[in-house]
């Protein structure tokens, strides 16, 4: 299942080690309250998506804020650059 992947992705690429998969809500906010990333989690989770899936994303962009807002929308995102 994608959001899993997503999920073990996150933990992987901010090396979150007292979590596990299942400690993650698919709709729960990433940042702030939530999962409470930060900017620079965000930096490391775009470079990690790059590697993996080939999704570039601009930092400043209103689209990326809303890709990164939960595991569910992460999923979306791939889901639709796998498709094109």
């Amino acid at each position: 299942m994608l959001e899993q992947e997503v999920k073990e992705l996150i933990i992987e690429a901010l090396q979150l080690e007292d979590i596990g998969a299942a400690d993650i809500d698919t709709d729960a906010p990433l940042f702030v309250e939530g999962l409470g990333l930060d900017s620079i989690d965000a930096l490391e989770l775009g470079v990690a998506l790059q590697k993996k899936y080939g999704i570039s994303l601009s930092g400043e962009s209103d689209d990326t804020r809303r890709h990164f807002a939960s595991v569910r929308t992460l999923a979306a995102l791939i889901d639709s650059h796998r498709k094109k």
